[in-house]
Formats: structure tokens, sequence, C-alpha cells
């Protein structure tokens, strides 16, 4: 009795740490769309507010806008890019090592531009823009080398998977038309003219005729034509008979 309530003990304890363990993955798990949600809208406002800037303003600020808009953007689709590829060709995670160092100059960057953003000394600010736009484009311009390798590596891989794929089809496609005429399920039907003839040379007559000619042939070989006999007239089917004369 003892042994059956520790069991039953045992497994109340385990169903409840079973319980814990999935409502925390769940809370999680909900922990982690909220933020993801919260991370979206807030990125997509604070792009919408960028190119707002950018348009919108002219001078040091509008120039920062453009620069962190740029940055921001051309980071964001290599990201995507690498992230989609990845699941397909597993040699990009290298690709995604260097992007990821890759991202944190970018971010550092993003945080110096938007603190410029705010600050009051313009003319400090415009002086550094050469600078801070050299760097901009040296983060761009290695995240497109990213992006476009990995674009292109899996057009590579997608034309070398339809070329295989054309060259099996045409092989296919030859066998398909390279039929044999012996096979009996390519063999035409006899025409109506053949089949009459057939069913004529099937008759008893016609049968033991044939059968009799080609025994001959084969037996005694081809016969010789024999001459008419001259002293015998030879008579025609569209001649009358000649009537008997009668005596009276």
């Amino acid at each position: 009795m003892e042994a059956v309530l520790t069991i039953l003990a045992l497994l109340f304890v385990a169903f409840v740490a079973l319980g814990v363990y999935v409502g925390v993955k769940v809370i999680g798990a909900a922990k982690r769309g909220v933020d993801r949600t919260i991370t979206q809208a807030r990125r997509t406002v604070e792009d919408t507010t960028l190119r707002a800037k950018s348009v919108g303003q002219v001078g040091v600020v509008g120039e920062l806008a453009q620069l962190r808009l740029s940055l921001r953007t051309s980071l964001r689709a290599t990201q995507q890019a690498l992230q989609a590829g990845v699941a397909e060709d597993a040699s990009l995670s290298e690709s995604i090592g260097l992007f990821e160092r890759l991202s944190a100059h970018g971010r550092e960057l993003d945080d110096e531009l938007k603190r410029l953003e705010r600050e009051p000394d313009k003319g400090r600010v415009a002086e550094r823009l050469p600078q801070l736009r050299e760097r901009t484009e040296r983060i761009t311009h290695s995240a497109e080398s990213l992006r476009w390798a990995a674009r292109d590596r899996a057009r590579a891989f997608a034309d070398d998977d339809l070329t295989a794929l054309s060259a099996q089809i045409d092989v296919e496609a030859g066998a398909l038309r390279d039929w044999s005429r012996s096979d009996p399920l390519w063999e035409p039907e006899p025409t109506s003219g053949s089949a009459t003839g057939a069913a004529a040379d099937t008759s008893p007559g016609a049968s033991s005729a044939t059968g009799a000619g080609e025994h001959g042939a084969g037996a005694e070989g081809p016969q010789a034509i024999t001459a008419p006999d001259p002293r015998q007239p030879t008579a025609y089917s569209w001649q009358k008979t000649s009537r008997p004369e009668t005596t009276t």
C-alpha cells in the first residue's frame, strides 16, 4: 500500500513539474512574440520618421537622417537574405557570422548618428559628416556584397538544378518518342479490305485450294505451260453453241 502511495505521489510531482515546464515555455514564447512585435512596430515608426526627416528637412539633420535610413535598410535587407538562404544552404552560416560582426559596427554607427541628431552644435556635426558618410558607405557596401553573393549563389544552384532537370526531361522525351514498331502494343489494326480478304481465305475451299497449291508448288516445283493442240478448235465463251441438224 505504501508503495502505491509513493508511486502516485511521484506521478503527481512529475505531472506538476511537466505542467510548470510547459507553462514557462508558453509564457516565454508569448513574451518573445510580444517583444518581436514591439520591436518591429518601433522599427517601423523610426524608419517612417527618418524618411520624413530626410525628405522634409535640409542641412545637417536631413543628411544624418538619410545616412541612418540607408544604413538600416541595407543591413536589414542583408539579414533577411542570409536568414532565408541558410535554411537551404548551410555553407552560409559563416557568412552570417561575418554579418553579425558587421551589424555590430552598423549599430554603433547608427547610435552615433542618432546622438548627433540631437547635438545643438550643428557646425561641429557638419565637420564630421564626410567621415560619417564614408563609414556608412563602407558598411553598406560590405552588406551589399554579402547580400548579392548569397543571391548569386542561390541563383547558381537554381540554374544547376534547372539544367539537370531539363537534361532528364530531354532524355525521357527521347525515350518516349523512340518506340519499337515490333512492339505488339504499336502494331496497326487490320483494315477492312485486309480483314475481308483474310475472312475469305479462311473458307474451307480456299484453305484447301491454297494448301494444295502450296503443297504442289513446294513438292513438284513450277509447272510448264502446255501448248494448245492445233487440231482442236478453240472455243470462246462468246460463241453460240451450234444446234444439231434434224433429219426429217
